[in-house]
């Protein structure tokens, strides 16, 4: 065991060596720091082998890994449950302090509660540093110190709070940092458990081309339009502060979405429930159809309806989906077809790169009408008439639904007109009831 006490500098969804609050942190206590990364058996074991998240973080902590060993240290990357893997290395080393980024989910709360009183129990401090949103929860609140739970005030109490201080880049602490010399084994994905994905996930752009030009292209499908920051914010290897840098020099539109991105982390914090339940409790009582063929057409691309499918086959094959098509093919699953928005909810978690809990949740809910959102039920998006609007010449149709105009394309799987009417005749009766 190391004579000295050494610091923990555990990795969760911060996963980058630069502008990193908990890495300064780990750092500026002083001691040796022993760099880590848990592959989480909670979250591992129920995703498909060749899930291109694991193989973009594992592709991810290996870049990691290289840049540390260059400083003589390197990256201690470890399988199992947290409280398993830690308990291990509290018997390895001399362990003071372990540092690690907030989290604000439900299971993240727990799992480090839990760590926190194993650690207690052999005298060493869990410190907790936020770094991936630019306000934690109990920051952003009414006058009366009650949480918001409409979007727009939240958004611009957030903007009277901020301050440009508050997205400066953390000066490069990496090269002048006291490393714990070890040369640990960086496993492959087949020790983990794991295959290479054919699905790789996309470099971020926030040029200031993209970001200028975001708030007339965002909404268009066929275009390459967006930031594809998503996955970087998800697992950190982009930080929230250069994104906000970023917006703040060139796109209003941009920083808001990013504010969006905040105020759901907020709602979920405060609102736990929401992960199994509607946050508008009446509509626990909707009486959803769930019928398995039409859900199976919706998940296959198969609905007759080219921008839903085309918005469905490029979720699968790609883990990306178009936000404005994410709109559509959530309005149609919920509204046209009646189906529950949490099996869409489930289906999107599943597949999608950028998947984060508390904004998946919140934008299926906000598209469901039962979510904490001014806007009610009757809110249905038209997918004829969003294609026409948004896809007028086509392009991104004829990319993913080619057989579109063909024998070979379904006919429309229902009457929107009349889907439509029947959902509001439903909601009616349950509103009145």
């Amino acid at each position: 065991m190391h004579p000295e006490p050494i610091t923990l500098l555990w990795f969760r969804r911060d996963l980058r060596l630069h502008d990193n609050r908990a890495l300064e942190a780990a750092l500026a206590a002083g001691r040796d720091v022993l760099p880590l990364f848990i592959f989480d058996r909670h979250i591992l074991d129920p995703l498909d082998r060749d899930d291109a998240r694991v193989s973009f973080i594992h592709l991810t902590l290996h870049g990691m890994h290289r840049q540390l060993c260059d400083h003589g240290s390197g990256l201690l990357v470890c399988t199992g449950t947290p409280a398993e893997v830690l308990q291990r290395l509290v018997q390895q080393y001399n362990i003071g302090t372990v540092f690690a980024g907030e989290d604000y989910e439900p299971y993240g709360i727990r799992r480090d509660h839990k760590v926190k009183e194993l650690l207690a129990g052999s005298g060493i401090s869990l410190q907790l540093i936020k770094d991936h949103l630019i306000f934690r929860p109990g920051e952003v609140l009414k006058d009366d110190g009650q949480p918001y739970t409409v979007y727009t005030p939240f958004m611009r109490k957030w903007k009277t709070l901020f301050h440009k201080e508050m997205a400066e880049p953390i000066p490069p602490a990496v090269h002048a940092g006291k490393w714990h010399r070890h040369d640990p084994e960086f496993p492959s994905l087949r020790q983990i458990g794991f295959s290479s994905a054919e699905i790789t996930v996309p470099d971020w752009d926030l040029s200031e081309a993209t970001l200028r030009n975001y708030l007339h292209t965002r909404d268009l499908p066929a275009q390459d339009g967006t930031s594809h920051a998503g996955p970087h914010l998800r697992f950190g290897n982009l930080s929230v502060r250069e994104a906000v840098r970023a917006a703040l020099k060139h796109s209003e539109t941009f920083l808001n979405e990013l504010i969006w991105r905040e105020f759901f982390a907020h709602i979920l914090w405060y609102f736990p429930e929401v992960v199994h339940r509607s946050f508008k409790s009446a509509f626990e009582f909707f009486p959803w159809e769930n019928d398995p063929e039409k859900i199976s057409r919706w998940m296959n691309g198969t609905t007759g309806f080219p921008l839903v499918d085309a918005g469905m086959r490029q979720l699968v094959r790609t883990g990306t989906m178009h936000n404005r098509v994410r709109m559509v093919t959530a309005s149609f699953l919920v509204k046209d077809l009646l189906v529950d928005w949490r099996i869409g909810e489930a289906f999107f978690a599943r597949h999608l790169l950028d998947f984060e809990l508390a904004s998946n949740n919140g934008n299926w809910q906000w598209a469901a009408g039962t979510g904490c959102d001014a806007a009610p039920f009757f809110r249905i998006f038209n997918p004829s008439e969003q294609q026409r609007k948004f896809d007028p010449e086509m392009g991104y149709i004829q990319h993913w639904v080619p057989e579109y105009g063909t024998s070979a394309y379904p006919r429309p799987m229902v009457d929107h007109t009349e889907a439509r009417k029947h959902a509001m005749q439903i909601l009616k009766s349950l509103r009145d009831a």
